[in-house]
């Protein structure tokens, strides 16, 4: 080899060393993104309440007692957005002066079935059940069954009546001033 070979040769390898030495770094930084593990959200409750009236009603004063508790032995509902939902039970009692029970019952949604829309009552759940008024034989409360997001406003809406003999009449609430509607059904005995 010549001398010229040689030092063309030498050249290279040196223009090669220095490419690789001059290599400028990267700012782009390769990095896996980390897995966010989905931790499921536990199933959500309305919240329980109790309200207690006394009622003067058939020449005398009746507390009217309504409960509503999450159950869990019903099954849950998802509120169309993914949140999953225990479905409620709601209990009323009228109990007489001496402290003795006129009537005791638990509600659940399937009570108001025959009024709603199945599609509608597998996601929802008995929102519940309101004292309304006395009038003359009856005492009346106002239902619902509805969807368990407290920022919606879907529900369907029905009227109990419960007469001095125990008997319980459930309509469709048409109106919503609490008029009772004539589409109702009858309950012997609550």
């Amino acid at each position: 080899m010549n001398r010229t070979s040689m030092t063309i040769i030498c050249g290279v390898g040196v223009a090669l060393l220095v490419a690789c030495a001059e290599k400028k770094p990267s700012t782009t930084i390769i990095t896996k993104k980390p897995v966010e593990k989905v931790v499921p959200k536990e199933t959500q409750r309305m919240g329980d309440y109790e309200q207690d009236f006394d009622v003067a009603w058939i020449e005398s004063t009746y507390k009217v007692i309504v409960s509503r508790k999450a159950d869990e032995s019903l099954p849950v509902v998802d509120d169309g957005n993914g949140v999953k939902f225990y479905d409620n039970k709601v209990t009323v009692r009228v109990v007489r002066q001496d402290g003795s029970e006129f009537f005791n019952r638990v509600y659940s949604k399937k009570d108001f079935a025959r009024w709603v829309e199945e599609s509608y009552l597998e996601n929802s759940v008995l929102l519940g059940v309101v004292f309304d008024r006395a009038e003359g034989d009856d005492l009346y409360f106002v239902a619902s069954v509805g969807t368990p997001d407290v920022l919606s406003d879907e529900y369907v809406p029905m009227a109990i009546k419960l007469n001095r003999m125990g008997t319980v009449s459930i309509s469709k609430e048409t109106r919503l001033d609490s008029s009772i509607a004539a589409e109702s059904h009858e309950d012997e005995g609550g």
